[in-house]
């Protein structure tokens, strides 16, 4: 690969990821700040914190997901140069992704206690999780909207209005923790509710940054017309959300095994959950850049789908994979010098920070396996083949908590099991769908004149 088609594949894969980049990792910098808030405060506040996000996240990944059809449609269209297909999925899509955030909204607002039950949430746990989700639940009512303008965003290569949303949620949230956790300028302490609190505000006032620039922006070319929105048919959005539909329900089979695993993980001991939190909040760190390059990749790669373009197409993939190595090395380098620090981020107490040491070292390695899965995934996706990463995760579910199962109930390695058999899992299924991209490319055509 010559240095002029390096630049070829990393300009634009840098031009869509390095604002949602900057974005996710302002974001994640504030969750960090706001569990270090709540650690430090209530050991046990990691652990409701833990028991709550796995469900809302599984439910709230699920509206962000159903959008990744369209996003497929509108790219490959896009490719195609048929802009007015594009506007038509487009307008579709904004028009009717409101309709399950809403029903969301009311579930956990007035049916969240079975859920915490089913997953062993203990008598001591349970008013702090119930606190937490109630007063986060409003969030789901702009989550609809939110997701629809990202994707007009994204499609349209400019992301860059992502940083200053992310900068306004962020900043907001950690000003508010800081007054409502611990009741500073008058206001009453409130700890973990206080961070819910704080999180709602936070979350509407970026959502109406984002809503105005999504509004006002010249450079969103995959934007419809209003008057395009308000004559939009269903019938777009339900063939975009099949290929969604897939992407959703790899999401929840993910998330569900992540649930199973905070029951195993519970039925260790009341802090169980709280280390996994602490070591998976780290990982998020990394996993959001990542992710921002698989976002890039998906569109790209969809791109390069509808203009028959092979050769973008693997070039697209393998460049951000490289990019998500050398992520991965990074943070194992840090891990391996710093894992103490990193730690007491979260807590002082010195068991705890024994054991997340050496489980943050676990963890950077189990990053090679699960990069690849983010990024061949998408580039599998962006073909227009959505149920496989499905049909995958389906099994890695399935073979993690099996594992786990046996780690820790039969072989009773405690939480080391946990992480043992999410290695294992991301290892045995980035070997799978590397080999299914290796057949997808081998099966695409290059019509795209050199």
């Amino acid at each position: 690969m010559t240095e002029k088609k390096k630049t070829q594949y990393v300009k634009p894969l840098l031009t869509i990821a390095v604002p949602i980049i900057l974005s996710n990792i302002i974001s994640q910098v504030q969750m960090l700040i706001d569990r270090a808030f709540l650690g430090h405060m209530n050991k046990m506040y990691m652990s409701a914190l833990s028991n709550v996000s796995s469900p809302v996240w599984t439910t709230m990944s699920f509206c962000f997901s159903i959008v990744i059809g369209a996003s497929i449609m509108i790219s490959q269209r896009v490719g195609a140069g048929e802009k007015d297909k594009t506007h038509e999925y487009a307008a579709s899509m904004l028009k009717w992704n409101n309709v399950i955030p809403v029903l969301l909204f009311l579930f956990w607002m007035f049916f969240s206690e079975p859920v915490f039950r089913a997953m062993g949430v203990s008598d001591n746990l349970m008013p702090m999780c119930l606190e937490y989700v109630r007063f986060f639940a409003p969030v789901f009512l702009v989550v609809g909207l939110e997701a629809s303008s990202m994707v007009i965003m994204q499609t349209s290569n400019y992301t860059k209005p992502l940083i200053w949303y992310g900068v306004v949620r962020a900043g907001l949230n950690i000003f508010l923790d800081w007054v409502l956790i611990f009741g500073n300028l008058g206001f009453p302490e409130m700890g973990i509710k206080g961070a819910s609190i704080a999180t709602l505000i936070a979350e509407y006032a970026g959502f109406a940054y984002a809503w105005y620039i999504f509004m006002t922006s010249k450079k969103l070319h995959t934007r419809p017309s209003i008057r395009e929105v308000m004559s939009a048919k269903l019938k777009p959005f339900i063939t975009s959300a099949k290929l969604g539909l897939n992407t959703a329900l790899e999401d929840f089979a993910w998330n569900l095994g992540n649930l199973m695993l905070i029951r195993i993980l519970n039925s260790i001991d009341e802090m169980a959950a709280g280390i996994y939190t602490i070591v998976f909040s780290v990982e998020l760190l990394a996993v959001v850049v990542v992710g921002a390059l698989g976002q890039g990749t998906l569109t790209l790669s969809s791109e390069a789908v509808g203009k028959k373009d092979k050769k973008g197409y693997i070039g697209v993939c393998l460049t951000a994979y490289i990019f998500s190595a050398a992520i991965a090395l990074v943070l194992l380098i840090v891990c391996l010098i710093f894992p103490e620090g990193i730690v007491r981020i979260f807590t002082n107490e010195e068991s705890i920070i024994a054991v997340c040491s050496t489980y943050l070292i676990l963890m950077c390695l189990n990053l090679y396996g699960k990069f690849a899965n983010i990024i061949i995934g998408n580039g599998i996706r962006g073909s227009g083949n959505t149920i496989w990463m499905f049909c995958t995760q389906i099994f890695g579910t399935v073979f993690v908590v099996g594992c786990a199962m046996v780690f820790v109930k039969v072989f009773h390695l405690g939480i080391t099991g946990v992480f043992l058999a999410v290695i294992a899992d991301e290892l045995v299924r980035a070997a799978v769908n590397i080999t299914k991209y290796i057949r997808v490319t081998g099966n695409m055509k290059n019509s795209k004149t050199e």
